[in-house]
């Protein structure tokens, strides 16, 4: 949550139970526990093991069922999902080398 502006910092709070996530995206908590055993939705557990959700862990609840109800399959999801990880991964590595070559150039100028 480091990378994640105060501002939106609450999308990312894993709070919500999955009984409220049920109310929410008008899943089941047996298809829940599916998109997570399948490796699509990554809850934490409390201290009790219960699983806790995020508002962004919601929404991506929302795009997996509506991607299904299309007749996606959850290895295409899974694929998805790790092909933008990688691009955010991708695009953070380049900001930091950027960064590096303009600090690189600016402090060599001094």
């Amino acid at each position: 949550m480091a990378n994640h502006s105060k501002k939106d910092a609450y999308l990312f709070k894993k709070v919500i139970t999955i009984g409220t996530v049920c109310e929410l995206t008008g899943l089941s908590e047996r298809q829940i526990r599916y998109y997570e055993k399948r490796k699509l939705i990554f809850p934490e557990r409390s201290d009790r093991g219960n699983r806790k959700y995020s508002f962004s862990d919601v929404e991506t609840l929302m795009d997996i069922a509506n991607k299904m109800e299309d007749g996606m399959q959850t290895s295409e999801l899974r694929k998805e999902m790790q092909k933008k990880e990688n691009k955010k991964v991708d695009s953070k590595l380049r900001e930091r080398m950027i960064r590096g070559q303009l600090n690189a150039y600016f402090n060599k100028r001094d």
